[in-house]
C-alpha cells in the first residue's frame, strides 16, 4: 500500500515515521504547503516527497491519505480526498465550527470511501480496558466520571487564535472518549473558564483553564477539567466510578501525580519523570490508530471513528463554550444544527 500524508509539522512528522514502519505499508509520500519542509522530512525518513497535495492523487495515486495539516485546512482536504476516491484519515477536529463539520459529515455519508477522524484515546489500552469493564456490568451502574487533561506547558501564542479554543481543541478528546466509553449521550453542561497565565489566551477570547459538569441521558454525571499550565507534567486521566467497582485510567509509571506526603511515592510509580506531552503519553495509541486506518484503507475494516461521531463531540464542546460565556447551563440540543 502507498499512503500519502499532508502536513509535516510535529504530529505530521510523527505520523510519517509511524506509517513507514506499519506492516503492509510499502511506501509513504508526504506533502506540505512548505515543500522544503516536506523534502527535509522525506530525506530524514527515507520516504518520498510530493511537489504538492494534488500530486498525491496523480501519477499512480495513493491508497489512503492522512491529514495532519493546520486545522483550518482539514475540511477542504477531507473533501478533496473523498472527491478523489481515496480513504481519508484526518486529525481532529473535522472543522472549527458546526456548519463546516456538518458539510464533511454529509459529504462522507454520500461518498464511496471511508473517513476516519483521529481520536487516539480510543486506542489507548487503559481506556479500552475501562470501557470493557463498564460495558460488562462489572462496575455496576456508573454514578460519576472524572476526566482530567493537563498540558505541561502552553502552546505558542500564534496557535491559540486558530485552535478553536480550549473546549474544541483539548476538551473534545474527553468529550469523545466519554461518549465512546459509556455509550451514552450528554444532554446538558455547565462550564466555567479562567485565565491566570499569559494574556494571549484572553486576547484571543479563550481560557487557559476550565471545569465543566456534564449530565448524561441516564442521569450519570461527569466532571471534565483541563489546563494549559500543569506544572507537574502532562497529565491525562479518567476515573470511572460505579456502584460495584471503579477503574482509573492514566495511573501508569509516569503519571504526573507527586504525593503530598513527604518522601512517599505511590506504590506503582517507579519513575519520577512524567510525560512531557501528548505524543509521549499516547505514543502506542497513535501507532494503533494508524494501523487501524491502514486496515480501513485496505477495505478490511470499517472506520472506527466517523465524522458523524466527531460532530457529536463538537456539539458538547460548543455547548460548554456557550455555557462558559453566558455563565448558565446549556442543553446540548440547543446547539445542534440541522
Amino acid at each position: 500500500m502507498k499512503i500519502g500524508l499532508i502536513g509535516t509539522g510535529r504530529i505530521g512528522a510523527f505520523h510519517a515515521e509511524t506509517l513507514r514502519d506499519i506492516p503492509g505499508v510499502d511506501s509513504v509520500v508526504v506533502a506540505d504547503v512548505d515543500t522544503g519542509r516536506a523534502r527535509t522530512l522525506a530525506d530524514e525518513l527515507g520516504i518520498e516527497a510530493a511537489a504538492g497535495v494534488d500530486e498525491l492523487y496523480t501519477g499512480g495515486g495513493v491508497d489512503g491519505v492522512v491529514i495532519a495539516a493546520a486545522t483550518s485546512a482539514h475540511a477542504g482536504l477531507i473533501h478533496q480526498g473523498i472527491d478523489a476516491g481515496v480513504p481519508v484519515f484526518c486529525e481532529k477536529p473535522v472543522a472549527l465550527d458546526i456548519p463546516g463539520t456538518l458539510g464533511v459529515v454529509e459529504r462522507a455519508r454520500s461518498g464511496s470511501v471511508p473517513v476516519q477522524i483521529g481520536f487516539q484515546r480510543r486506542f489507548d489500552q487503559g481506556y479500552r480496558a475501562a470501557r470493557e469493564a463498564l460495558r460488562s456490568g462489572e462496575l455496576g451502574w456508573i454514578h460519576t466520571l472524572r476526566a482530567v487533561t493537563g498540558d505541561a506547558t502552553p502552546p505558542p501564542a500564534a496557535y491559540i487564535p486558530t485552535s478553536g479554543g480550549l473546549f474544541r481543541d483539548c476538551g473534545i478528546h474527553d468529550f469523545d472518549i466519554l461518549r465512546w466509553l459509556t455509550g451514552r449521550e450528554v444532554v446538558s453542561v455547565h462550564a466555567f473558564g479562567a485565565n491566570r497565565g499569559e494574556s494571549f489566551f484572553r486576547e484571543a477570547g479563550d481560557v487557559d483553564t476550565y471545569a465543566a459538569i456534564l449530565r448524561f441521558d441516564d442521569d450519570m454525571l461527569a466532571t471534565v477539567t483541563a489546563t494549559r499550565y500543569n506544572g507537574a507534567g502532562h497529565d491525562v486521566r479518567l476515573e470511572v466510578c460505579g456502584s460495584a467497582g471503579a477503574r482509573f485510567v492514566g495511573l501508569d509509571d509516569r503519571a504526573a501525580m507527586p504525593s503530598a506526603e513527604a518522601g512517599e511515592r505511590l506504590s506503582w510509580q517507579r519513575s519520577t519523570t512524567p510525560y512531557a506531552n501528548f505524543l509521549e503519553r499516547f505514543h502506542d495509541a497513535y501507532a494503533a490508530e494508524l494501523s487501524a486506518f491502514v486496515e480501513v484503507a485496505a477495505g478490511r475494516a470499517d472506520s472506527p471513528c466517523t465524522p458523524a461521531e466527531a460532530l457529536e463531540a463538537l456539539y458538547i464542546a460548543e455547548a460548554c463554550e456557550r455555557s462558559r460565556r453566558t455563565g448558565a447551563p446549556v442543553d446540548v440540543a440547543a446547539v445542534r444544527t440541522r
